[in-house]
């Protein structure tokens, strides 16, 4: 896993949609990290992600739920991030033998689904550090 394939995943998952599609984003947003540093935190998020697994530092279900919410976190796009994420993950679950996430088995897209709203709350909370909420919604 790496950022050229980041970039070109989500460039095959959205090109029909965005011109811009597999660029990350070249403003800031009220989310994510600086423009500038969106490489770099790709990067260490790789780096961190790969010692994770050889290290067997966490249960894959929480290494592959912290890829995630890093992702999530960087914000490397202007839209489809949140999709972008969850397929990466699922990417590295598969290329390790594990069985992807449910994500909730309901709908992410709708604003108002309880699931969408149950996914961002456990979110919110892995960005305080605690990961139980997503460990467990990833999985219902």
């Amino acid at each position: 896993m790496n950022i050229s394939f980041c970039l070109d995943l989500h460039k095959r998952m959205f090109s029909r949609v965005w011109k811009w599609a597999g660029k990350t984003r070249l403003t800031d947003k009220n989310i994510g990290v600086p423009k500038e540093q969106i490489f770099t935190k790709l990067k260490l998020l790789f780096d961190d992600t790969e010692f994770w697994i050889q290290e067997k530092t966490y249960g894959f279900d929480e290494i592959a739920a912290r890829f995630h919410h890093r992702l999530v976190a960087i914000h490397a796009f202007p839209n489809g991030n949140g999709r972008h994420a969850r397929l990466m993950t699922e990417v590295i679950q598969i290329v390790n033998g594990e069985t992807p996430f449910t994500w909730g088995s309901s709908d992410l897209y709708s604003s108002e689904s309880e699931t969408r709203k149950d996914y961002l709350a456990a979110l919110r909370r892995a960005d305080k550090g605690d990961f139980d909420a997503l460990i467990e919604f990833v999985r219902k």
